[in-house]
């Protein structure tokens, strides 16, 4: 099932009595465990019929005991079991419970981080019954859709451009990027657009300097704006590291290779999601993809070692990171 359809039920008293939550993403782990955590008992039924207990404190044969209990003046009581995978050497053993489950009982097990064997008897019989909710990360390429659908839902409205400069800076943490979004709309004052000028001033992404406009001006070979970008990021170090920037000039040129091995073999959706990219912007790849062959890419990622090396002080006795950076992007561009 997926979060969306694992939602609905709930809201619609739908309860089974396993949710076995897994994977690496937690953020969607969090939603459901809380939403149950906060919905299924009224108030005054929690006190005796909510148990929340941490994997590291407790054992499987503890959880089936708690699940096999009655609930008091209450149709249901809830067990959530939080950082369920400290339960990991010992989980198999809850396959015993499955055959003796108790329809009273809602058993919520925060498996965070990892997954159950799907080969075992455990994870075969929770897949089976559809006990099972497995979270995986949002891929890259689908984080500004992530990002425009979570505001939709917040009654929020952002561009294509501003969710993708969003997910560049904040990465692939769901959570980090849900609190951005939460605070911004504190101070929002009523209005439902999240613009980059907001963006700007409350989260500290410039609109001018950030690691997505530097790949823009470094693909289009815009010599002004790429060193613009580098003198401001030498000037601001703590906030720019060179080992983040390295990383993500790295990544914006592996998608460019990728761009040249599958141009014309697919239509264009494909082509972004075989880089790793949204469709929104697999234009500015095309325009990079005339200035750069795959020849002058292997160059690239020769620089891209040399600068890596010399920012661990690899043959560079004093040359500091802005320096280093400047002299990157002159030789990419030239």
């Amino acid at each position: 099932m997926t979060y969306e359809e694992v939602i609905k039920e709930l809201k619609q008293k739908i309860y089974k009595p396993i949710y076995f939550l897994q994977g690496e993403e937690s953020y969607f782990i969090d939603k459901i465990s809380n939403y149950i955590a906060k919905n299924v008992l009224e108030e005054s039924e929690r006190d005796f019929n909510q148990t929340v207990v941490y994997g590291r404190d407790t054992t499987v044969q503890d959880i089936v005991n708690m699940a096999k209990r009655y609930p008091m003046m209450s149709e249901y009581q809830v067990v959530i079991i939080k950082e369920a995978q400290d339960l990991s050497r010992s989980i198999e053993s809850l396959i015993d419970y499955m055959g003796q489950i108790m329809p009273t009982t809602i058993l919520v097990f925060n498996y965070k981080y990892k997954k159950l064997d799907g080969r075992k008897a455990l994870g075969k019989e929770l897949k089976k019954k559809g006990y099972l909710f497995s979270s995986d990360k949002v891929k890259d390429y689908k984080l500004p859709d992530w990002i425009i659908g979570y505001c939709k839902s917040e009654h929020l409205s952002i561009n294509p451009r501003t969710a993708h400069v969003l997910s560049e800076y904040l990465g692939n943490d769901l959570n980090k990027i849900a609190n951005t979004l939460e605070k911004l709309k504190v101070v929002m004052d009523g209005d439902t657009e999240v613009t980059e000028e907001l963006i700007q001033k409350n989260v500290g992404i410039s609109k001018e300097y950030n690691t997505f406009e530097l790949n823009n001006a470094l693909g289009e070979k815009d010599v002004y704006k790429a060193n613009l970008i580098a003198n401001h990021f030498g000037q601001n170090s703590k906030n720019y590291p060179l080992v983040v920037t390295l990383g993500v000039i790295y990544g914006y040129f592996t998608k460019l290779i990728k761009y040249h091995q599958y141009v014309g073999q697919v239509d264009d959706r494909a082509l972004a999601q075989k880089m790793g990219v949204h469709p929104f912007i697999l234009k500015e790849y095309q325009k990079s993809a005339r200035n750069y062959n795959m020849n002058k890419i292997a160059r690239v990622f020769g620089y891209l070692r040399q600068y890596d090396l010399a920012s661990k002080g690899v043959d560079n006795a004093s040359t500091d990171d802005g320096e280093l950076l400047k002299e990157l992007v002159y030789k990419i561009l030239h």
